[in-house]
């Protein structure tokens, strides 16, 4: 192998993932923030902030974490739309 295939670049470059899988993994880091986020705001207005709070949280995001992922990835395509009906896009 040269030297170019073994400078810690390239190894940190042959671990990312193709640019195919952008979008799913947009979906993946959006919904996990948002639903966390989400849950913990929904769960102390609903029921306050007390020592079973955390243990609530986590229950409502495993039941709306894989949710918003579907979510996500279902009006992905259409906010890419509306955002280019606003900006000017790249390219």
């Amino acid at each position: 192998m040269s030297e170019d295939m073994m400078s810690p670049l390239y190894a940190v470059r042959s671990r990312k993932l193709p640019p195919t899988a952008v979008p799913y993994v947009f979906a993946f880091f959006m919904s996990a923030i948002m639903a966390l986020l989400m849950c913990s705001v929904i769960v102390a207005a609903n029921s306050g902030v007390d020592q079973g709070y955390p243990a609530r949280v986590v229950g409502a995001y495993a039941f709306a974490m894989p949710v918003a992922f579907v979510c996500v990835l279902i009006v992905r395509p259409l906010v890419m739309r509306l955002v280019s009906m606003v900006c000017r896009m790249p390219g």
